[in-house]
């Protein structure tokens, strides 16, 4: 079973017991995007399910990467579109039955044959939509943005972000309750996706695209900006009636860009959803990109021949078998 915490606004975490594992969903106005699926399809129709009793709307799937326990559980939403880096549909096709033999095997000697059996039986789909560096979705009356930052946790991450709500959910780009995991990692890369995760927060939408002029009569409307991010989207449309724009026609879109750039220099997201554990800050994902850049950094020495395995285990801010993993991969991006 899972449980519901409210992230942000119309936007939840999805937390279980099994792996520690974190989903999430996002709701507009017209649509719903669901991020990451599950471990099997047992799991995949009971969050179906969970997310039914939030919302009715149609949805659509992000997958955050290819290892089974994000993505196993699609089958259970249907015929949908999903969402996904095209290394990931790669790397699904190629390992996914690996994977689940691993896994399977893995439950079996544990004696859950419960969960190996409902793994064995998990239909494998592929995401269909593919997206190299990013993408927009429109959710109705709120866009949710899909971002690669660099190769990570994998070659493939992809991470969500929800810029309305100052809000990330980062897949296994960022762990809380466990060491991050280097099976499928780029050690060295890592740090510098975790970087452009918390540079995500930038302005959007319609402002991205105002001229000088515009620019400066949003800056006139920095107080109802500030009123703008406590109010309901139609409060905001109301607060147009107080601009000192008569001689415009486009007064509500541009209190609205005015609401966007006001969340935008916010500067940093004020949420980040691991993909396993509980909701973080943006000062956690710091404090986890400086120990990955120590990660790096051993890495880097270790495969120059400037320090043995011994002392870089000794050296490393994580347990034996994590830095192991790490030392394993290759010393590139």
């Amino acid at each position: 079973m899972g449980r519901w915490i409210e992230v942000g606004d119309r936007a939840w975490a999805r937390r279980h017991a099994e792996l520690d594992l974190t989903l999430g969903l996002v709701v507009g106005d017209r649509a719903c995007l669901v991020i990451d699926t599950g471990a099997d399809e047992g799991q995949g129709a009971a969050f179906a399910a969970a997310v039914r009793e939030l919302t009715d709307l149609p949805w659509s799937v992000v997958l955050t990467h290819a290892h089974f326990d994000h993505c196993f559980g699609t089958a259970a939403f249907g015929e949908c579109p999903v969402w996904a880096h095209p290394g990931c549909r790669a790397d699904l096709a190629a390992t996914g039955e690996a994977q689940r033999s691993a896994w399977v095997e893995h439950y079996r000697q544990k004696g859950d044959s419960e969960a190996a059996d409902r793994l064995a039986r998990a239909r494998v789909v592929l995401p269909d939509r593919p997206v190299e560096t990013t993408a927009e979705i429109d959710l109705g009356g709120r866009l949710v943005r899909l971002a690669h930052p660099g190769p990570g946790h994998t070659g493939h991450d992809l991470v969500v972000h929800v810029p309305d709500s100052g809000l990330v959910f980062a897949g296994d780009l960022v762990e809380q309750g466990a060491p991050p995991s280097f099976g499928d990692a780029f050690p060295l890369a890592w740090p510098s996706a975790l970087d452009r995760l918390l540079d995500f927060a930038e302005p959007t939408d319609r402002a991205d695209r105002l001229e000088p002029t515009e620019l400066a009569e949003l800056a006139e409307l920095a107080e109802l900006a500030e009123l703008a991010d406590r109010a309901e989207p139609a409060g905001r449309a109301d607060l147009a009636d107080r601009a000192d724009l008569t001689d415009r026609g486009d007064r509500a879109e541009l209190v609205e860009a005015a609401y966007r750039v006001y969340r935008a220099e916010l500067a940093e997201p004020r949420t980040v959803v691991p993909g396993h554990g509980e909701p973080v800050d943006a000062a956690f994902v710091a404090a986890q990109r400086a120990e990955l850049a120590e990660v790096a950094g051993l890495c880097r020495a270790f495969a120059a021949g400037e320090l043995t395995r011994a002392e870089a285990l000794a050296r490393s801010p994580y347990p034996e078998p994590f830095i192991s993993d790490a030392l394993a991969r290759p010393v590139s991006s």
